[in-house]
């Protein structure tokens, strides 16, 4: 059994499914795929992701907005817990901090994080974190606002093994993406290898970044098989080996989510410490 951590459903591509999502989710879970994580990166979205989670019994939701989006009123605490509350989401975010582009400035940025962290903290439910090329300001507002015991995971992560290291001793997970099939991701499996089993998910982040050999296309989740098979091979270990302890490390992260999860993870949450 596997697990898409990192999924945004409402954003497939699904011309290759004849425009519909329960094909996308079908091929999925045809290869072993029974729990999606879909991801929110507009509160105003949380709820059309609310309905795909009522349709579909493997599919829980998060409640956030990314690092990147423009609003014209930055949510605060409140509204942010109010949404992921009144939608059942398991997670908050995905949020961030994202120093690459200028689209939203750095110090909005930063309120914004905060802001997420404050919420998943008082809610107790995990936070889904997107950082890149902003190593310093990520680590320090995560010291600051997060409960190691509650955590959460640095998602679709490239960043290097000393900001993982911190981030696990904080409580936090390390996802990697189809990232880590890509020729010139060396660093991404060097993550692979020495990421403690224990700490480790998988995404597609699709309908982003496909992983080889479908790298260019539109991503779908059931390509999160060849994100887990990649990343076996690094370690030397079966993909059936990585699919349950990620699927064990998910269950364990996102405990909002172990009512949702099928029979087929009965042994991972058992694993888990959850039934």
């Amino acid at each position: 059994m596997f697990v898409d951590s990192h999924c945004h459903l409402d954003r497939l591509d699904l011309t290759a499914h004849d425009g519909r999502l329960d094909a996308a989710l079908d091929a999925a879970r045809g290869r072993g795929v029974r729990q999606f994580l879909a991801i929110a990166v507009t509160l105003d979205g949380v709820s059309d992701l609310a309905a795909i989670a009522r349709a579909h019994d493997d599919v829980v939701i998060s409640a956030g907005v990314h690092p990147l989006h423009e609003v014209a009123e930055e949510p605060d605490v409140e509204a942010i817990k109010a949404c992921a509350e009144r939608f059942e989401a398991v997670a908050i975010g995905e949020t961030g901090l994202d120093y690459h582009y200028a689209d939203v400035p750095h110090a909005a940025q930063r309120r914004r994080f905060a802001n997420h962290l404050i919420a998943a903290r008082e809610l107790e439910l995990p936070v889904i974190v997107h950082t890149r090329e902003a190593r310093e300001d990520t680590l320090a507002l995560i010291a600051e606002h997060t409960d190691p015991a509650v955590g959460g995971v640095l998602h679709c992560f490239t960043e290097d093994l000393d900001m993982a290291r911190e981030a696990v001793r904080r409580g936090f997970m390390i996802s990697l993406s189809g990232i880590v099939t890509f020729r010139n991701a060396a660093s991404v499996r060097e993550l692979a290898r020495a990421i403690p089993l224990d700490r480790l998910l998988i995404e597609t982040d699709s309908p982003y970044l496909a992983p080889v050999p479908y790298r260019g296309k539109p991503n779908e989740p059931q390509w999160v098989v060849e994100v887990a098979e990649c990343i076996a091979a690094e370690r030397g270990i079966s993909v059936d080996e990585l699919a349950m302890q990620t699927t064990a490390n998910f269950y364990r992260l996102f405990r909002e989510a172990a009512p949702h999860a099928p029979e087929s993870a009965r042994q991972a949450l058992i694993e888990a410490n959850l039934v």
